[in-house]
Parts: structure tokens; sequence; C-alpha cells
């Protein structure tokens, strides 16, 4: 099949092109901006664009379908010039669902953890010897791409709330159709599209509206919203709570039925989220004795708390919390896990979401668990999306307990005076962009 990619640069979409290639499909792409990874990744499968920008050329009646990123704007070029030709054009997530309308859908819904819970379900089913389909939003240890088709008769979705493409302006969610399902939680997000939080939770509603018949739907007992969504839930649905856990130096050690299981993760969000995916597991023929015994080599996904250095009594967390809900419980179990350590945490503001002044308030008082806390913002954001930049001391007087900085070298700077030789610390760097440029060990050497 011949397939060309509008904003092929996207994670999951220079993943699924990959995937598509490796399969002997022929794949072309366009995109006005490609970052690392996807931009190596691109280039050692030669599926690189030659130039950025879009081209109408590219479209031409040979083409078996386009796959359009949401990076895409309605009015672009290569995508007037296929509807002009009449073209199939799918979203990601309906390409997705066409690929596996003959399969078992699994998919995880939720404000935060998703990535983790389905590559928690990856992860042990792969380790359990099952054949399984699957796409997740973050890179693997181990697994070479985040998407993978095949004629696994099973497949594993992480389900996005966010909207499918300019043509079909709807939750990805909304059009897998799951035959298994679970959400882990309901915290405001998205603003731009979803300016009020009542228009964000019905999102949630309507996923579970699409559910196969027969369908089961597992939900985190602890969400107010879920269990004020679960009244009018018509599918079978049960709640889940927290497994019974204590802390290590290494991580938690979780009991079940009598025995006791030592994981390498950690914070009180991911052990209710991993009670969840025990539950998809067991549906899926997995027991609660293989589930656990797998789930101690789990070690996350990237930039989900990951540890990214640990020497010299200092240990560094790299996360993607971009969202209160997030911030707030990556802080949270960082703290809970180094009660004792020196602990720093640097958030930056960097999501349409998070820029807009009306949600800034949300983040109060996410840092307060922190020894000291830094809040980075950079004033060209703004002015790429078109908004003001926030007057000096704004963001700390929205969120409380931080420092606001607009450059990442001087905040680096103030994190490293912060570092002492013989005191234990640890660094929590939460972004969904790249922190102005400055890596990880920038922030204590």
């Amino acid at each position: 099949m011949n397939y060309h990619f509008i904003a092929i640069g996207g994670a999951v979409m220079h993943n699924l092109a990959l995937e598509l290639s490796s399969h002997g499909h022929h794949i072309s792409g366009s995109d006005d901006e490609i970052f690392d990874p996807a931009k190596t990744r691109l280039q050692n499968a030669g599926l690189l664009p030659d130039s950025l920008g879009w081209f109408p050329e590219k479209i031409h009646s040979n083409l078996d379908g386009i796959i359009l990123g949401m990076h895409a704007r309605a009015d672009n070029p290569e995508l007037l010039k296929a509807r002009e030709l009449g073209i199939r054009i799918f979203s990601f997530p309906e390409f997705i669902f066409e690929k596996s309308r003959n399969k078992k859908r699994v998919v995880i819904g939720g404000s935060h953890g998703k990535t983790t819970c389905t590559a928690m379900l990856i992860h042990v089913l792969t380790c359990a010897g099952k054949e399984i389909d699957y796409l997740v939003g973050s890179q693997l240890p181990g697994f070479e791409r985040m998407v993978k088709l095949s004629d696994a008769d099973t497949i594993i979705i992480e389900g996005d709330e966010y909207l499918t493409s300019a043509l079909h302006p709807v939750p990805k969610f909304h059009v897998y159709h799951p035959h298994l399902a679970m959400i882990t939680g309901v915290a405001w997000d998205h603003v731009n599209v979803f300016p009020t939080f009542e228009q964000y939770v019905e999102q949630f509603r309507i996923f579970e509206k699409t559910l196969e018949p027969n369908a089961s739907l597992y939900w985190f007992s602890g969400d107010e919203q879920l269990q004020l969504l679960s009244a009018d839930f018509s599918s079978k649905n049960q709640p889940y709570a927290q497994p019974d856990y204590r802390q290590t130096d290494s991580g938690v050690v979780v009991s079940f039925e009598g025995e006791e299981y030592d994981l390498q993760i950690f914070g009180k969000h991911n052990l209710e989220n991993a009670e969840g995916v025990r539950l998809l597991a067991q549906d899926l023929g997995i027991d609660g004795d293989e589930f656990w015994t797998h789930m101690q080599s789990f070690r996350g996904t990237a930039k989900r708390l990951e540890k990214v250095f640990d020497e010299n009594d200092v240990i560094i967390y790299r996360d993607f919390a971009h969202a209160p809900s997030k911030v707030k419980a990556s802080v949270a179990a960082v703290r809970e896990q180094y009660p004792n350590h020196t602990f720093i945490a640097v958030f930056e503001i960097h999501t349409y979401s998070s820029l807009q002044p009306d949600f800034l308030p949300g983040y109060r008082g996410t840092l307060n668990h922190a020894d000291f806390a830094f809040v980075l913002y950079d004033p060209h954001v703004f002015e790429l999306k078109k908004m003001p930049v926030p007057a000096k001391g704004t963001i700390e007087t929205a969120i409380g307990h931080c420092k606001e900085f607009m450059d990442a070298e001087e905040l680096a700077e103030s994190v490293k005076k912060l570092v002492q030789p013989g005191q234990p610390t640890v660094l929590l760097l939460m972004s969904s962009g790249n922190l102005g440029g400055v890596k990880p060990l920038e922030f204590i050497v």
C-alpha cells in the first residue's frame, strides 16, 4: 500500500510511519517542523522529507490513503489536494481503528497516568508471551517503536482525549470503541479545545458510551469526578483502589494474596494505576501472581518519573508532567519516596493550557512538597501562541511556593547552588518541552 503522512513528525505519527514501512508499505510524508527523536528516526529509515513545508505535488491519485496529523490545519495545501482527488483520509486514531476492527481493543484513558498504564499492560503481556498489537504515547525500554500492527488478535491502545484531526475534531479515545477499558481519573486539561471543566468531563461520559456491547470498564474509585460519572455508566463497570504496599529505598513492595513483590516504580498514583491494570490483565488471562511477578521488571517509560542520574548523593528524575494533576502527583510521589532528601522541583510552563491566565491558578499548591521549587517560562513561547507575556511575579503569585525564571541557564545556576556535597538531594525536572535546552546534568555541574 502507498500512504502519505501529513504532519509526519508527530510522536505517534512518525512511529506509525516507521511501523507501516517495516511491513513493506511505501511511505511518504511532509511537515513544517520535525524535531528529534522523530527527525533522526525518520532519517535512519529513509523517510525524512527532503524539505520542510507542505507540497501539494506529493499528493497524487496513486495514493491508497492519507494519514492526517492534528498539527495540520484544515486549509493545509496537501490536505486540500487530497480532498480534491477524493483520496481516503484517516486521522491516526481512525487508521488504528480501521486496522483493528477484527481485534479485541483495550483502551486506557484518563487525564493522567494513561501512558504509564498502557506501558504496564504491554510489558506484562509481552513478558507473559502474549502476542499483542499496541499504541502508546512514550518510548518503552526494549521496544523499537511505540506502534505495532500485526496479525495479533488483541491491541492495547493509549486513549488520548485530545482531538484527532482538523477534519474530525473529536477526542481520539472516542474513535476506538473498546471491548475492555480503564479510566485513571479526570482533571481538567486541554483548555484550548475544552474551555470549561464541564465540557472536558463530558468527553469521558461520551467515551463510556462508545464501548462495545458487553464491554468491561475499570475506573479509579478515589476520583471524585469518576464517582459522579459512574452513576451514568451503562457498561459493566468496576471501581478499583490502590493495592497494599510499603515503601523501600529502591521503590515499593506490593502485597497480594500473602506474597510480596518488589517493584521498581514508586508513587501512590502509580500503585493505584497498577491495580487497575492488574484487572485488565486478569480479563486477558493473566492472574494476579503472574501480573505482579512481571511488574517487578517494569522500569517505567521515557520522561515519566524517569531516573536519569544517580551518583554522589544526587538523584535526577525527568518527568512529562504539565497539567496541575500531573505536577501534583509527581511532586507528591518524589517527596514520599525521598522524605529525607533535599527536594528541588523544576517545572516548565509550556503547553497552551498551562499558559492560560485563567488556568494558571489550578497549579496553586502543586509544588508545596518540594523544599525548593522553580518555574520556567519562555516569553517567546507566549509570543508564538499570540498570548501576552505574564508580568513579573504573576506566576509566583498564582502558583505559590516557587521562584519564576524566564532564562533556563540562570535557573540552572540557582539550582546548582542548592546542591551541597554530602547532602542527599533529589531533583525533579518536569516539562513537556525541553527546559530551554538545558540538559539534566547541567542543573548540577
